[in-house]
């Protein structure tokens, strides 16, 4: 149902037309798929233009117990929602989070609007989905915390279990730590997926500290790739076009300037354009949340 007033938990959404345009679309399929735990959550959504459009051209606003339509993205949809991350000029309209059903051929993936929701999300830990599979996972990742239960006992439908899962960790310089910190928590819960993947410096630091675990010294616990800077983004990016990874966990810094920014493009494009098998979440706090959920 359409309302004017945002429940305490919101998230923006926008969706490119190769996601919107048809009946059996990405933000079709995930509001189908998705309904239950959106009733669960009670999540509020804030669509943006287009999105609304298409939500009620193909029948889906019943899918959803809190809507709101925003102005479309040439009146400065997605702009909003990029303020409302940040926290929004009025407090009521505060977003948690942004759902983003990103196209990686549509030109509008690299304006700047779409660069900044990235950023604000990242800055402000908080969750930004851009693939449908990522749409999908998470929804039913927060409603399984809410209802203290495992993604095992109730998996997400077009999300393979977790010894499925091929998960890639990558971690910038002020991040590494971080990332080895959530490696050691979620130990056994990693361990049980099909194939880990590590970028630089971070698979060594990951390997160093799964052998301090007892893991088998004469197998490497990730397979250690190139550093970002010299191809291991890319070299992700192949994987997970091959199929082979379908997890990424890169914890980002927005703060300082990335000498390889177009390798962490091209990886995120190659996560969108395998939109129904791969997702990224890009902070601590995610991947923290996915491994809770699923453990």
């Amino acid at each position: 149902m359409v309302t004017t007033t945002l429940p305490p938990r919101t998230f923006g959404l926008a969706a490119h037309r190769l996601h919107r345009s048809t009946a059996d679309g990405g933000l079709a399929q995930w509001a189908a798929t998705s309904r239950p735990a959106l009733a669960e959550l009670q999540l509020g959504i804030a669509a943006v233009g287009g999105c609304a459009d298409a939500i009620e051209q193909h029948a889906l606003a019943d899918h959803f117990p809190h809507l709101i339509r925003l102005p479309y993205g040439r009146e400065g949809g997605v702009m909003r929602v990029v303020s409302r991350i940040a926290g929004g000029v009025h407090a009521e309209q505060e977003l948690a989070g942004a759902i983003y059903l990103l196209d990686p051929l549509d030109p509008s993936s690299l304006y700047p609007e779409a660069q900044a929701l990235k950023r604000q999300c990242i800055s402000h830990g908080k969750p930004l989905l851009l693939t449908v599979a990522a749409a999908v996972e998470w929804v039913a990742v927060e409603a399984a915390l809410q209802a203290g239960v495992s993604l095992r006992e109730r998996p997400p439908v077009m999300v393979p279990s977790i010894d499925k899962q091929s998960v890639a960790l990558i971690a910038h310089d002020a991040l590494k730590s971080a990332m080895v910190d959530f490696a050691f928590r979620h130990f056994d819960l990693l361990s049980q997926t099909q194939e880990r993947f590590a970028t630089g410096t971070t698979g060594g630091r990951l390997n160093e500290m799964a052998w301090s675990r007892g893991w088998p010294r004469d197998l490497p616990w990730v397979q250690p790739l190139r550093s970002g800077p010299l191809g291991g983004d890319a070299q992700i990016a192949e994987l997970v076009l091959d199929q082979r990874c379908d997890k990424v966990l890169f914890f980002e810094d927005v703060h300082v300037a990335r000498q390889h920014e177009a390798d962490i493009q091209l990886l995120e494009r190659a996560v969108c354009t395998k939109s129904f098998e791969a997702a990224c979440y890009h902070t601590p706090a995610m991947a923290d949340a996915w491994a809770r959920a699923w453990a």
